[in-house]
């Protein structure tokens, strides 16, 4: 079962957001800050399969901070960074430090749960798959060896 983690300090939408992924099968946590979502990340036994982060919490960086956590935790874990606040330079941050996508929480005319629910599934293809080949090329390297 893929693992979410959702950490947002609005209870509204970390709350929404667990419980739509919790229906659609994903075993969900949830963090309410910066500091719960880093100690989630690091005490976790096993690495989140994908953290949904709101990027403004604490700070303008708390979000940074907690996909930071995340990678250094497990590379192949997927972050997606939400937003109120959409801006370029932020998103070109995000995914130059390895964000699998950056998305607006307010887009008009379009349903932000189901566009987060669609870009889980892919993060967490992403993931199965980037797994999958390291386990490959692992195999590779112990065939050749032995």
């Amino acid at each position: 079962m893929i693992r979410v983690l959702v950490v947002d300090d609005e209870e509204e939408v970390r709350s929404a957001l667990a419980r739509r992924l919790d229906r659609e099968g994903y075993r969900v946590n949830s963090a309410g800050s910066e500091m719960e979502g880093l100690v989630a990340i690091k005490e976790a036994e096993a690495p989140f399969d994908v953290i949904i982060t709101d990027m403004h919490m604490m700070d303008i960086n708390s979000g940074v901070r907690i996909l930071e956590g995340a990678v250094s935790r497990d590379i192949f874990t997927e972050v997606i960074v939400l937003t109120a606040y959409g801006n370029v330079a932020n998103a070109v941050e995000c995914m130059k430090r390895g964000a699998f996508d950056y998305v607006e929480k307010n887009l008009p005319g379009i349903d932000v749960f189901e566009l987060i629910v669609l870009k889980v599934e892919l993060a967490a293809q992403r993931r199965r798959q980037s797994v999958q080949t390291l386990r490959r090329l692992e195999d590779f390297q112990a065939a050749e060896i032995g």
